[in-house]
C-alpha cells in the first residue's frame, strides 16, 4: 500500500528509482491503495497542483492496483500515532491485511506493530530491490 506522499512523487515528480520502484510491486505483488489516500491526493492536488489534476487522473486510471474504502468511522486505539490525520491511512492498511505500508511520513517511523510492516522507499527499494 502507498501513502498519499509517495504517490504524489511518483506521478508528479517521477524518477528512475520510483518507476523501478512501482514497476515491480504491480509485477510481483498487488498494489493497494485507499479511498482515504485517493481523497487526500486529490485534494493535495486541488489545493497545490491544480494543473497537474488530468495528470493525476491519468496515471490513477492506468495503474492497476486494489482500491480498498477507508471507512468515515474507525475503531479508535489500535496503534499510537502522533498527527492523528494520519491515522486513517495505517487503520486502512491493518484493516485489509495490508502487507507493506509505504511511506514518506516520519510520523509513521516510530509506530510499532507487526503488520503491515512500514517502509520509506528507500529503505522498500534496499530491501526488494
Amino acid at each position: 500500500m502507498l501513502d498519499t506522499n509517495v504517490l504524489i512523487s511518483m506521478i508528479l515528480f517521477p524518477g528512475k528509482r520510483f518507476t523501478q520502484m512501482l514497476e515491480y510491486i504491480t509485477q510481483n505483488h498487488t498494489l493497494v491503495l485507499s479511498s482515504f489516500v485517493i481523497e487526500e491526493l486529490m485534494a493535495v492536488a486541488d489545493r497545490k497542483f491544480p494543473a497537474k489534476r488530468d495528470v493525476i487522473d491519468r496515471f490513477l486510471s492506468e495503474l492497476g492496483y486494489e482500491l480498498v474504502y477507508t471507512p468515515h468511522k474507525m475503531k479508535a486505539g489500535l496503534f499510537d500515532i502522533r498527527d492523528i490525520n494520519d491515522y486513517p491511512v495505517l487503520y486502512t492498511a491493518i484493516v485489509d491485511d495490508v502487507d507493506i505500508l509505504i511511506t514518506g511520513d516520519k510520523d509513521f517511523t516510530d509506530i510499532e506493530i507487526e503488520k503491515p510492516e512500514i517502509l520509506t522507499p528507500s529503505d522498500f527499494m534496499a530491501k526488494y530491490l
